[in-house]
């Protein structure tokens, strides 16, 4: 879908041409920590596994999803029911979840740019549309409510829905299992700055790109225009 445009991915490499945007939700479009926190809370008094304090949540930050698991002692055979629990929990306040600054401006920036987009995230659809208004528009594809590790195939199902290279296509996201479903599904690994995890522990995982600011996200995929 649509022309696509140049990406440097490194001094020196040559550049990579990216044809579709692959967002996550949580912590990449949305800022929704604080809700997330408060939900996970309520999900440990539930399930039984432990309540973190603000310090301790911000201490996880550098952690992958499996050492969080670890670390908060929560049973791998309930992952299933705490997921759906949260969607509905995050789904409950989708009504005041705030967009990051910027989102609307550049999801409609590569829409207009001719770049497909897709939205991949744990959370559910109808939350993601309520979150994002009319922006939600400009997402050509939603495939939601994907398991903790489950995201690799989600990103295969929208490359098979773009019909390109999926080399040419780059998922962006806030957490390490954003970029270890990236490289699972041979797609290319887009990390920012401002969501969940530490920025200096996702660069050394080595995505693709990294962006610091989401007004970086936009001039990357329009940099070889003209």
């Amino acid at each position: 879908m649509g022309a696509g445009f140049s990406l440097d991915i490194a001094d020196g490499m040559s550049p990579m041409t990216y044809e579709f945007a692959i967002f996550d939700f949580d912590g990449t479009l949305a800022d929704t920590a604080e809700g997330f926190m408060a939900a996970s809370n309520i999900a440990a008094t539930r399930f039984g596994f432990r309540q973190l304090s603000l310090e301790e949540f911000k201490g996880l930050r550098a952690m992958s999803s499996r050492e969080i698991i670890a670390h908060m002692r929560v049973p791998m055979w309930k992952l299933p029911r705490i997921a759906t629990f949260m969607r509905q929990e995050m789904a409950a306040q989708a009504p005041s979840t705030r967009l990051f600054p910027g989102v609307s401006d550049m999801l409609t920036g590569l829409k207009a740019a001719g770049i497909g987009i897709a939205v991949v995230s744990s959370n559910g659809e109808a939350a993601i549309r309520t979150a994002l208004g009319e922006t939600a528009t400009a997402v050509d594809l939603f495939e939601c409510g994907a398991t903790l590790f489950g995201k690799a195939q989600h990103f295969k199902r929208v490359v098979r829905f773009a019909g390109i290279d999926p080399l040419h296509v780059l998922a962006i996201g806030d957490e390490a299992r954003d970029i270890e479903a990236a490289r699972k599904a041979r797609i290319s690994a887009g990390a920012v700055g401002w969501g969940y995890a530490d920025p200096a522990f996702l660069r050394s995982l080595g995505p693709d790109r990294f962006f610091d600011r989401m007004d970086e996200i936009l001039p990357a995929f329009r940099a070889a225009k003209g």
